[in-house]
């Protein structure tokens, strides 16, 4: 996507080979005008697979995963880190989040995922793919569908979306990065 790439160039900052800061405009500060063309090209790109949800992860896919929601008028569901109290009967599976270094139990309430949803995943990176491995299996207890995963900025260094399209899932990603080097940002 021309716009976010032109955000990521201006604003984005490498620090070291892995890590792209983009926290003034995508997932601190936001630019609401960025979030919703990206939910209008999220829309663009799964229009044609019935999505009836999305799903995301807290915290830093919760407005992307609205904006794409707003596009499609559906329902946007994110996952809990941690199980609120109030919540009931719930779905959960393990996340290793390598820029925390710690691991995850996320959680949805089965009030939430039904055997009839065709789910799009949203996510601002991708890396690893350990997060959309994890919604997945929250889809797949349900007994739902997911259509694919739509991903803000992509590592395309690091295996995540090899990984999953060797999954057989769906990945469309707005901005591929081959490589962060010396405070250079390369893309696809």
């Amino acid at each position: 996507m021309k716009l976010l790439k032109e955000y990521i160039q201006k604003n984005g900052k490498a620090v070291g080979t892995g890590i792209l800061k983009v926290d003034s405009f995508l997932n601190h500060k936001i630019d609401p005008n960025l979030i919703m063309a990206m939910g209008e090209e999220f829309k663009r790109r799964f229009e044609n697979d019935g999505v009836n949800k999305i799903l995301t992860i807290e915290a830093s896919g919760i407005a992307i995963g609205l904006a794409a929601a707003y596009a499609f008028n559906v329902p946007l569901v994110f996952a809990k880190k941690k199980v609120p109290s109030t919540m009931g009967d719930f779905y959960t599976a393990n996340v290793f989040s390598f820029t925390k270094n710690k691991d995850y139990t996320i959680c949805v309430s089965k009030e939430f995922l039904h055997p009839d949803d065709k789910i799009l995943i949203i996510d601002d990176f991708l890396a690893m793919g350990n997060a959309i491995l994890g919604l997945k299996s929250l889809v797949e207890q349900a007994g739902a569908n997911v259509v694919g995963a739509g991903i803000a900025v992509e590592k395309g260094f690091q295996p995540g979306g090899s990984m999953l399209k060797e999954k057989g899932i769906k990945l469309e990603s707005l901005a591929v990065i081959d490589s962060l080097q010396d405070g250079v940002i390369k893309f696809r």
